[in-house]
């Protein structure tokens, strides 16, 4: 789903203010994210992601009933706009600054406190979406790659499922990262929810781990996110498993976009060529 094809469909959904054709692009990747207004609406890629965007909404009210900071809804039902899942929420003001990942902290620690819902959340199975994105791929990369991938993926699945956490179980964020926290005038909010699931608290940590491998992100800015949880998952022995399940997960996430953009097939191969060489000091870039 390219920006035109989202465009399109946000204009048959009708919900905006205004012109879908005025609307601020956010973001474009597995959803086409548009602000306009008091509005953000998301355009899911295809018809497979209504599920979770059902669930994503339903988060969102558990979350509100919680007192937990994050994104509320403003239609409570997902619709399904051309054979595309469509969210809308409440826009929410400028930011006053960055997030920092012991903002991140701090909201993991009121998720993580949190009993399950009513409903049901799924387990956060990361390597759950790496046969669709290595599909949307299709011949712009290596047939060699994905069937790498796809053995990473069957193996990463066997070794994670035999982990023993060091914390309970329950509900996570499952893409904690500070670029899912958005600092209003009134403190750190959750966004994107889509990926709240009930599984190992320490999927959430790894996260932090692994960008501080991969992403750059400082040694110093990494203390301070440990700090503020007040534990280190890289002192569990488990943390390399989640870890290698996480960046084959990344690595096919970046392949979906490989056909329509030549820098992400670039990122795709590095990433590809760091997994096979064991080289865990290669820089990845965020895309």
């Amino acid at each position: 789903m390219d920006e035109a094809r989202a465009r399109d469909v946000l204009a048959a959904a009708g919900v905006l203010p205004g012109r879908a054709r005025d609307a601020r692009l956010l973001a474009l990747g597995e959803n086409a994210v548009f602000a306009s207004g008091d509005l953000v609406v998301k355009v899911g890629r295809d018809a497979e992601l209504l599920d979770r965007a059902r669930r994503e909404l339903a988060v969102a009210v558990w979350l509100a009933e919680q007192d937990v900071p994050a994104v509320r809804a403003a239609v409570p039902e997902a619709l399904s706009v051309e054979g595309h899942p469509v969210t809308v929420w409440h826009r929410l003001p400028e930011p006053v600054r960055s997030a920092e990942p012991r903002d991140l902290a701090e909201l993991l620690l009121s998720v993580h406190a949190l009993p399950a819902p009513s409903f049901e959340l799924p387990p956060r199975d990361l390597l759950d979406g790496v046969e669709r994105w290595l599909r949307l791929a299709g011949g712009a990369i290596d047939p060699a790659d994905a069937a790498y991938l796809r053995e990473r993926r069957d193996g990463f699945a066997t070794a994670a499922a035999a982990l023993t956490p060091r914390l309970p179980p329950g509900p996570i964020h499952g893409d904690a990262l500070p670029r899912n926290v958005h600092v209003g005038p009134a403190g750190p909010v959750l966004v994107d929810l889509e990926t709240v699931s009930a599984d190992l608290r320490e999927h959430d940590l790894v996260v932090m781990a692994l960008s501080h491998d991969r992403y750059g992100v400082p040694a110093s800015a990494y203390d301070s996110f440990t700090e503020a949880y007040g534990w280190d998952v890289r002192e569990w022995s488990g943390c390399a498993v989640l870890r290698g399940a996480r960046e084959t997960a990344s690595c096919a996430w970046v392949a979906q976009h490989a056909p329509s953009n030549p820098k992400a097939r670039a990122e795709f191969e590095r990433r590809v060529a760091s997994l096979r060489d064991g080289d865990a000091t290669v820089r990845w870039y965020p895309f």
